[in-house]
C-alpha cells in the first residue's frame, strides 16, 4: 500500500541539501553538518522537519567516540517522488500503445491498471454516501482536487484539475484507469465523464447510489 505518510514539499535550501547528501549515502547528523559546514545543532531542526514530512529516517545506530549517533537515511519512495521524469514517461508511452494498439485493447489495458492500482488500497466500506466521499478523499490524496455532488438517484465526484493530465492530454483512454480503480474501490459501476476539452482537463466520475 502506498505510504501515505509521504509528504513533499520543495525539496530547497538546507533541507535540500540534506537530501541530497542522503542520496549518496546514509550519515548521521554530525556528519551532514560536517558538508554542510553547519553545527549540529542547526541541522538537527532540520532532520527532525524532514522525519516528520516523512522524507528521513533514522533507523539505525553507528558505534561512535562517545555515544552511538543516529544514521539517517532516505525514506522508502522518496526517489521516485522526487522525480520529474514520471509523467513525461507515462505521457510517452501511453502515447505509443494508443498507437499500436485499438480502441478497446488500449481501454481493457487501462482497466487493467486500474485494477491493479486498485488492489494497493483496501475496498472502500460503509453506505454509498460515506464510500464517495472516502474516494473523493483518496483522490485528492493523488493530487486530483475535487467536489461531490449529489444527484437525483446517484453521485458525480467532479474535479477541479486532473492528477493525470500530461498523460491524459496525450491518451484520453487514461481516465478509464481511474474509472475501473474508483470501480474496483467502491464495488460499483462507476463512469468516467471527464472534461478534457481545453488546455486543462478535469476529473470527472459519476455512479448510481
Amino acid at each position: 500500500m502506498p505510504d501515505r505518510s509521504l509528504r513533499l514539499g520543495p525539496a530547497t535550501g538546507t533541507r535540500g541539501r540534506i537530501i541530497d547528501i542522503l542520496r549518496r549515502a546514509p550519515a548521521t547528523a554530525r556528519e551532514i553538518a560536517r558538508m554542510l559546514g553547519l553545527t549540529y545543532n542547526a541541522v538537527r531542526p532540520h532532520l527532525a522537519a524532514l522525519q516528520r514530512d516523512g522524507l528521513v529516517r533514522g533507523d539505525e545506530t553507528r558505534r561512535g567516540e562517545t555515544r552511538p549517533s543516529v544514521v539517517y537515511r532516505l525514506a522508502p519512495g522518496v526517489d521516485a517522488a522526487l522525480s520529474r521524469a514520471y509523467m513525461p514517461f507515462a505521457s510517452q508511452l501511453v502515447g505509443e500503445l494508443g498507437e499500436r494498439l485499438s480502441e478497446p485493447e488500449l481501454k481493457e489495458v487501462m482497466a487493467g491498471v486500474g485494477r491493479r492500482l486498485a488492489a494497493q488500497w483496501p475496498r472502500l466500506r460503509g453506505e454509498t454516501p460515506r464510500r464517495v466521499q472516502a474516494a473523493s478523499e483518496l483522490l485528492m490524496e493523488l493530487g486530483a482536487p475535487n467536489e461531490v455532488e449529489t444527484l437525483e438517484g446517484g453521485w458525480k465526484i467532479r474535479g477541479i484539475g486532473c492528477m493525470l493530465a500530461e498523460a491524459v492530454r496525450e491518451q484520453s483512454a487514461v481516465c478509464h484507469a481511474m474509472e475501473s480503480l474508483l470501480s474496483e474501490l467502491l464495488e460499483m459501476p462507476v463512469r468516467e465523464c471527464c472534461d478534457r476539452e481545453g488546455d486543462r482537463p478535469r476529473c470527472c466520475f459519476e455512479g448510481a447510489s
